[in-house]
């Protein structure tokens, strides 16, 4: 189900209501960095009726790139994957890296949108696809959402995202680079069809990797019922 939603400064940005005939219409918005939301664009994040926005870039993106709501009450960051952490040769093999190695910021990230006040909350990193992809994941498996949804979801950054890479792919002639650029703006199913089954095969799961971090039963409770 494809919610787009136009905000001025962001290319990847849509609301998951109606996913799994569950999740309510504005509840939880997913976006790529607001770091480029003017006036208007900020204007319309509030008026959308946003309580809370989860950013997971890391501090350092954060610095050269500020968000802003950075001085504002509902502005959480809450990075899952550090510029220093490992990473795989594929962006497959990459989102398993970045789930065994960060159980815990999972879990915040989630504890966020858990926690928030009475609102939208909206989730971001720098492009919307891979840490967002994750979280949203996470938090979609948590509502009992179908994995083909939550692929398909997944999968619409795709077109979203490919200014961007027609962009980086400019001029760009030799064929192993142009490979790798290839591989990292990517959002096909089986990326995170990968990424999913290992949650289940490695920890039973979305529910049970969260709550071995740290995610509470009251939290899962909680974001069931502010998304539902």
């Amino acid at each position: 189900m494809a919610n787009h939603l136009e905000w001025a400064g962001c290319v990847n940005v849509r609301e998951l209501g109606g996913m799994g005939g569950v999740v309510r219409g504005m509840a939880l918005i997913r976006a790529d960095s607001l770091q480029f939301l003017g006036e208007d664009g900020v204007r319309t994040v509030r008026a959308a009726g946003v309580s809370r926005v989860v950013d997971l870039r890391n501090p350092g993106e954060c610095e050269a790139g500020p968000t802003p709501f950075a001085d504002q009450p509902e502005w959480v960051n809450q990075p899952v994957h550090g510029p220093d952490d490992p990473v795989g040769p594929t962006m497959a093999a990459t989102y398993v890296v970045m789930l065994d190695n960060n159980p815990a910021g999972f879990a915040k990230a989630v504890a966020a949108i858990a926690d928030a006040p009475p609102g939208g909350v909206v989730v971001h990193c720098h492009g919307g696809k891979d840490r967002t992809g994750l979280v949203v994941a996470l938090v979609l498996r948590l509502l009992g959402v179908d994995d083909d949804e939550i692929l398909d979801d997944y999968a619409l950054t795709q077109e979203r995202l490919a200014g961007r890479l027609a962009e980086q792919l400019e001029g760009v002639t030799d064929p192993a680079i142009r490979a790798e650029k290839l591989e990292m703006l990517d959002t096909r199913r089986e990326t995170l069809a990968h990424a999913l089954a290992h949650l289940d095969e490695k920890y039973g799961g979305a529910e049970a990797y969260l709550t071995q971090a740290g995610l509470t039963s009251t939290q899962v409770t909680a974001l069931k019922a502010r998304l539902t």
